[in-house]
């Protein structure tokens, strides 16, 4: 029976790609005020930008429970007896702590092991497509864990935010202190380090903060995989993604974007690069 391989839809794997891979994904829930939503779910992604941009009440997001971990857990035992739940850093959510707890909720028989990825967006997606990529080929569950945790440090991501405006509304300011003091008048980066969120410099135009995240992509000599994300600006990041495609013409590629677990605190016209950093055979 092969590895089947769940993540959360702090992810941003685009949803076919996980249909064709078999990825499962569990949903974190967006709320606003006493309005309940399921990421991708109950409320598509261009809808929720609206809301966000337009709605005078500010959404907040909530992990998924260990009981939802466990019901997905059970209804996959049905099918395999080896499961890898592969999740958004540990340090910016409480999700892979609900997943951890779901393990002594299942009721079938069945190995399931929980990773941290230390990483969000498509720096954990590369992660999962890979393990799904892997499962799929028929390696089995240590040489799935081995493949993904070897590959979590070579995993890197710049985020560009419009404006951190919706990092405050979202309560990850303390992660980015020290731009405070130019909200209004910059577009900050940030960037994952060991999987806290971390100030990585401001740009004082949009222009030259998109040139920050393709000198960053730049800034590594062997790309294995490599992925525009954007939560709405299209056309800007489809074109970053041909410049880098160009740049590294070996590398697999993605174009994905940014759902409402993470659009949440990212804001419209954000964006961002992750980069899988090659190093031998994997």
């Amino acid at each position: 029976m092969a590895v089947k391989v769940v993540t959360d839809s702090a992810c941003d794997i685009p949803s076919e790609l996980a249909e064709e891979l078999a990825i499962t994904m569990v949903p974190i829930y967006v709320m606003f005020g006493t309005e309940t939503y399921r990421d991708r779910i109950d409320m598509g992604t261009g809808e929720f930008f609206d809301r966000l941009v337009h709605n005078h009440v500010h959404p907040t997001t909530s992990v998924p429970s260990p009981k939802d971990f466990a019901d997905v857990y059970n209804e996959l035992a049905q099918e395999t007896d080896e499961i890898i739940s592969i999740h958004l850093t540990s340090k910016e959510s409480g999700t892979y702590n609900a997943a951890v707890l779901a393990k002594d909720l299942v009721d079938r028989k069945c190995r399931i092991e929980i990773v941290d990825s230390e990483s969000i967006s498509m720096s954990l997606g590369m992660l999962v497509i890979a393990a799904a990529r892997a499962a799929l080929a028929g390696a089995n569950l240590d040489q799935v864990i081995e493949l993904v945790r070897r590959n979590v440090s070579r995993m890197h991501l710049m985020i560009l935010v419009d404006t951190l405006k919706y990092v405050i509304r979202g309560g990850r300011l303390s992660r980015a202190s020290g731009l405070v003091g130019t909200v209004l008048r910059v577009r900050p980066l940030l960037t994952l380090r060991e999987g806290d969120l971390r100030p990585a410099g401001v740009a004082r135009t949009k222009a030259r903060a998109v040139e920050r995240l393709y000198s960053f992509a730049n800034s590594f000599s062997r790309v294995k995989e490599l992925a525009v994300v954007y939560t709405t600006d299209h056309d800007e990041a489809k074109s970053l993604l041909d410049r880098l495609k160009a740049a590294f013409p070996d590398a697999t590629s993605y174009l994905a974007r940014v759902g409402p677990s993470l659009g949440t605190h990212a804001g419209p016209g954000a964006m961002g690069v992750a980069i899988w950093e090659f190093e031998g055979e994997t």
